[in-house]
C-alpha cells in the first residue's frame, strides 16, 4: 500500500541500576509489547508502524532501534538490557526526542507516540533541565506527538507534570501489577490506532479510556463477590 500513514513508535526505557530488581519482568512485558505492535500494524494495514527503542542510564544511551520497521524488531534480552548506574532522565528525553525529531524534519503524513518507562526520578543530567524538556514537549504536541510517562517507586503525576505530559500511568513493582500495564499500555496502542484511521486525536487522555473500562470491570466483579 503507497503513502501509508507512518506511526512512529519512540520508547524510551530507564536502563538504571534500580531497575535490577525487576529486569526479568520487563523484558518478557517489552517482548511482549514488542509482539502487540506488530499485530497492530497488520490490523490496521493504512498504517506503517516504526519503532525506535532507546534504554539509558548515566553511562550511555543503548539505541536498540531506531525507526526500524516491526519486521524487523528484535526481542531484548539479558545481553541487551542490563541495568546499572543512575537516572540522567532529561538528558536520554532530549537525545531521543531530538533525535527523532530531526530524522522527521523533512517528513509528512506520521504521527509520533512517545512512552517513557522508568522507576525514578530524574538525578544525573547534564545537558538538559526540566524546563528544556517541558518547552520541547510543548513545541512537539502541537506538531502531532502524543507523549505517555509510565512510572514506579516516585510520584508519577508530578514528575510528568513538570514536563507538561498528562498520560501517565503508574505501576507496582510486582508481577501482576507489571503485567497488568503491559496489558493496559498494548490496548491503549490499539485505541490510539483507531483514532489515527477515524482521524480523532488522544493527545491527553491516551490511557483514560483503557484504565476507566477495568476499573468498571473490577467494581463489578468486587459487587459480585460481596
Amino acid at each position: 500500500m503507497q503513502n501509508r500513514h507512518q506511526v512512529h513508535n519512540l520508547i524510551i526505557l530507564d536502563e538504571s541500576g534500580s531497575m535490577s530488581s525487576i529486569k526479568s519482568l520487563i523484558i518478557n512485558g517489552f517482548n511482549e509489547l514488542v509482539q502487540s505492535i506488530k499485530s497492530i500494524e497488520k490490523q490496521f494495514p493504512e498504517q506503517e508502524h516504526l519503532i525506535s527503542m532507546i534504554s539509558f542510564n548515566d553511562l550511555n544511551y543503548n539505541t536498540l532501534h531506531f525507526v526500524d520497521s516491526v519486521n524487523k524488531l528484535d526481542s531484548i534480552n539479558d545481553s541487551s538490557y542490563s541495568p546499572a548506574s543512575m537516572t540522567p532522565l532529561f538528558d536520554a528525553m532530549g537525545f531521543s526526542i531530538s533525535k527523532l525529531k530531526q530524522h522527521l524534519e523533512d517528513k509528512e503524513n506520521y504521527s509520533v507516540l512517545v512512552t517513557i518507562l522508568t522507576d525514578g526520578e530524574e538525578n544525573a543530567s547534564k545537558e538538559y533541565t526540566s524546563p528544556a524538556i517541558k518547552n520541547l514537549v510543548n513545541e512537539l504536541k502541537q506538531k502531532n506527538w502524543t507523549f505517555t510517562y509510565i512510572g514506579t517507586d516516585h510520584d508519577v503525576e508530578s514528575m510528568a507534570l513538570q514536563l507538561n505530559i498528562y498520560n501517565t500511568m503508574s505501576f507496582d513493582k510486582n508481577g501482576t501489577d507489571i503485567k497488568r500495564m503491559f496489558d493496559v499500555e498494548s490496548k491503549s496502542r490499539v485505541k490510539y490506532s483507531l483514532d489515527i484511521k477515524n482521524g480523532e486525536k488522544n493527545n491527553e487522555n491516551f490511557y483514560a479510556s483503557i484504565q476507566k473500562n477495568k476499573s468498571k470491570k473490577l467494581g463489578f466483579w468486587k459487587k459480585l463477590i460481596s
